[in-house]
This record gives structure tokens, C-alpha cells and sequence, in this order.
């Protein structure tokens, strides 16, 4: 997007001018200075704009479509289309990763028989990060400890399964699943992801209205969906919204080996070093092992991965 590039040239150039302003030590021969980096100041002024963003006109979540003519739902979008399109650098960190991860992700939705969109769910969840929440959901979907453990994650200070990006997806899913059967839609079963299932069913009796769309909520879950579906659009059409990266400026997934283990470790960075790699890439690709060591008197059947050779560099 041209204009878009044009406004980034006119933001260095008002940094610049706020550098000269501010080397000014005093009068003087500085008078000169001064003058100089208020022309140049004026002149970024005159160049510099803000250009809107057409209004989306067609657009759906799930194959369900979103009512973009009515005014309100308009409105909406538009706010998280441009909050999301000048947030630069976020964005292009959601593009690297998305590359990354959703390969892992968008197969396990499909063997679940969800929809590929809530593979962006996920985005505005975690910024597909393991990070934890204050109200400490965590892991790239976000998963309260109790829900996990309701769902069979394995949870405590030593194994904590909602940092495994696979069977924490699979957590998702049979959610997810069992939203929409209640709720009758998948928008519903996303919105829900945000507010609970029994919520958003409380706010269809009170409201009497069964469309998200139609229901009014408190100011993040009404603003979920059309967070989702703004990155959903970004993502989808990067050039579009002035996003220009190329194949070599992607983060790429490691591939890994699994390795069965059905004992007690009593040193990871030691097991790590026998597998020929070390503590950190060893915890990098298994966040879900949570201290130094691993607790399994019961010998239950874990599987650890360990990066194929070449990718990283190991001194000996």
C-alpha cells in the first residue's frame, strides 16, 4: 500500500526534526538549527497522513456470514481492521508465526471437524505465544487450570499439559464442539470461548436473541469476534493492509523426533545432553515439562521431542 509506506516516511521524518529541536542548547548560532528543524518540522506536518481503510463489504466466520450493512457491525470492524493494520510491528509477528504454527494447528481443527477460522482464535488468544493471563489461563489457547484438568490435561508444577501445543489444541476442539452443539452456531461457540457457554446462553434468554450479532455484551466479548475476524482478514490478505514479508523473513516450525519415556528424570539438562542438544532447546520444544526435572513414579508414558540434527548448534 503506497500510502501507507508514505505515512512511515513521514513519521522518520518527525523523529528527525524532534532530534534537531532537541540537540538546541541554546541562542546564538543554535537560532539557526532551531529554524532549520522547524522547516523541516512544517514540511513533515504537510506530508504527513492517515489514511481510513475501505469498509469490508463481504465477510464470514465459519462460513457464517457477519451483517456488515448494518451500521453498528460496520463500526465495529472498521475499529479492529484499523487498530490492527497500524499496529506494524504486531502485525507482522502474527504473519512469521502464523507461518510457524498453524501447519501444527489447522490439521488437528480439521481432524475435529472445526472450522479452519478458529485457527485465529488462538491469534488474539496468545499471539500464539505461551503466555499466561492474570487471571492465569494459559498456553496459545488460553486454558484456565480447571478446564484443563476437566478436558484430561494434565496440570500441576511439574507436567503442565496447557503448554503443549497439540493436546492443548485438541482441548479447544472438543470445547469448541460442544459450545456450538449448545449454542447453534459456531460465532456463538467462539464468543463463548470468551464469556462461557453459560454466559452467552443467559444472554440469549434475557435478550431474548439467539444471534451474536443481535445480543449486546460487555466490551470484550463484543468486541471478540470482530478482533478474530480482523486478523482473520489481515492475515489472509497481508499486501492488502501494507504487510510486505516475503517467504525468507518467516519463522519456520523444528521438526522434531519423539522420544517415549515412562521414568523419573532426575536432571533434564543431563537427559537433554545424552539426546545431544541442551536444556534450553530441550525446554524451547517442551514447555510443557515445567521444572528441572520430571516426576513419573506412576511410569506413565510421556513423549518428549527432540529437534532432528542440523537446525541448531550444540557445543559438545
Amino acid at each position: 500500500m503506497e500510502w501507507l509506506k508514505k505515512g512511515l516516511m513521514a513519521i522518520g521524518i518527525v523523529a528527525l526534526a524532534g532530534f534537531f529541536l532537541s540537540s538546541v542548547q541554546g541562542e546564538g548560532k543554535d537560532v539557526i538549527e532551531v529554524e532549520k528543524a522547524s522547516e523541516v518540522s512544517d514540511k513533515a506536518v504537510g506530508d504527513y497522513n492517515v489514511y481510513a481503510i475501505d469498509f469490508i463489504d463481504n465477510l464470514n466466520f465459519a462460513g457464517e456470514t457477519v451483517p456488515l450493512d448494518e451500521p453498528d457491525i460496520q463500526e465495529r470492524m472498521d475499529r479492529e481492521i484499523l487498530v490492527n493494520t497500524y499496529w506494524q510491528s504486531n502485525g507482522l509477528l502474527l504473519i512469521k508465526r502464523a507461518h510457524k504454527y498453524f501447519p501444527v494447528i489447522e490439521p488437528i481443527l480439521a481432524k475435529h471437524g472445526v472450522p479452519d477460522d478458529f485457527k485465529y482464535l488462538a491469534v488474539i488468544e496468545s499471539g500464539l505465544q505461551n503466555v499466561v493471563s492474570p487471571a492465569r489461563a494459559t498456553g496459545f489457547w488460553q486454558i484456565m487450570s480447571a478446564t484443563g484438568k476437566e478436558y484430561g490435561l494434565e496440570v500441576n508444577d511439574n507436567v503442565d499439559e496447557r503448554y503443549h501445543l497439540e493436546k492443548s489444541t485438541e482441548v479447544a476442539c472438543d470445547y469448541l464442539k460442544k459450545a456450538k452443539n449448545l449454542l447453534g452456531s459456531w460465532t456463538l461457540a467462539a464468543a463463548a470461548y470468551n464469556a462461557g457457554r453459560t454466559g452467552i446462553s443467559r444472554q440469549q434468554e434475557r435478550q431474548k436473541e439467539s444471534d451474536y450479532y443481535d445480543i449486546l455484551l460487555g466490551e470484550e466479548t463484543g468486541r471478540y469476534l470482530f478482533r478474530i475476524l480482523a486478523i482473520k482478514e489481515i492475515l489472509s490478505n497481508p499486501q492488502k493492509y501494507g504487510f510486505n514479508i516475503e517467504p525468507r523473513h518467516m519463522y519456520t516450525y523444528i521438526p522434531t523426533r519423539k522420544v517415549e519415556v515412562d521414568y523419573e528424570i532426575d536432571d533434564l539438562a543431563d537427559f537433554a545432553k545424552k539426546q545431544g542438544i541442551n536444556y534450553k532447546i530441550l525446554k524451547i520444544h517442551n514447555p510443557w515439562l515445567r521444572e528441572t526435572k520430571l516426576n513419573n513414579k506412576s511410569r506413565k508414558k510421556y513423549f518428549i521431542e527432540i529437534p532432528e540434527k542440523g537446525y541448531y548448534n550444540v557445543g559438545s
